[in-house]
């Protein structure tokens, strides 16, 4: 994938002064009201970004110390965790927010090169170098930007991200059932290919549309691409 470290570390930056400036603008009764997310207030949205930062700053300790420490001691208390802190009030969900986004920020900092290098677990399982600590904070800050339902939308994204997150996904779907789909942006060179079923003989489907839209699309998120011909894209399964 075509990103550095620069980059995953600034799209963090600036991923999380957006979230963090979109919740000082709600009050209470719109920090209850629901989110983009199915079965989620705004509240539940920021408690898991919230508790991701800590989640993640777990593994920048893993990687300063070489003691392996994981993100979560179990799904259990991770469920928990965004559960409790949807019921706290917005001032302090916030404050939580920006306190462990800082702290996540700080503890990058005072990682050296060979830290950078060292490996980890993520909550998925997944064995990775440090060096992917701040991509996967950078998909949290921005994609839940979009989540919370402020008025955010993929337009905000900045399009060096909306293609690293396209080659993200598509990466992950590849290995993943589901359609046959070139993924052809409008506004952009980039092009994607999902192999779909091996047994199906069936032609790939275009999808197109602004980079927005794919990756909207490509992130199970409400979006606008279409069919070549103009017709309703296939579904594809969830993608986290």
């Amino acid at each position: 994938m075509n990103r550095s470290l620069a980059d995953t570390r600034r799209w963090v930056r600036e991923g999380t002064e957006l979230l963090v400036h979109a919740t000082t603008r709600l009050d209470e009764a719109a920090y209850d009201a629901p989110s983009h997310l199915p079965g989620w207030s705004r509240k539940h949205v920021v408690a898991h970004v919230a508790a991701n930062a800590d989640a993640l700053a777990n593994l920048v300790h893993w990687a300063a110390t070489g003691t392996p420490t994981p993100m979560y001691a179990s799904p259990e208390e991770r469920a928990t965790g965004i559960r409790e802190g949807a019921r706290q009030p917005g001032t302090r969900l916030t404050e939580w927010l920006r306190l462990s986004s800082d702290a996540l920020e700080k503890a990058m900092d005072e990682l050296d090169d060979n830290q950078w290098a060292s490996r980890v677990l993520t909550a998925q399982g997944r064995t990775v170098t440090a060096t992917e600590i701040p991509w996967l904070r950078s998909r949290e800050v921005w994609v839940h930007a979009v989540d919370l339902g402020g008025g955010i939308d993929f337009t905000a994204l900045p399009t060096d991200f909306l293609t690293a997150l396209c080659d993200d996904i598509v990466t992950k779907r590849s290995n993943a059932p589901g359609p046959e789909v070139v993924l052809q942006p409008a506004d952009t060179p980039a092009r994607w290919y999902l192999p779909g079923p091996p047994d199906d003989d069936s032609a790939a489907v275009t999808v197109t549309g602004p980079l927005t839209e794919i990756a909207a699309y490509l992130a199970g998120r409400h979006h606008g691409a279409t069919t070549a011909e103009g017709a309703a894209v296939p579904a594809l399964p969830a993608w986290l």
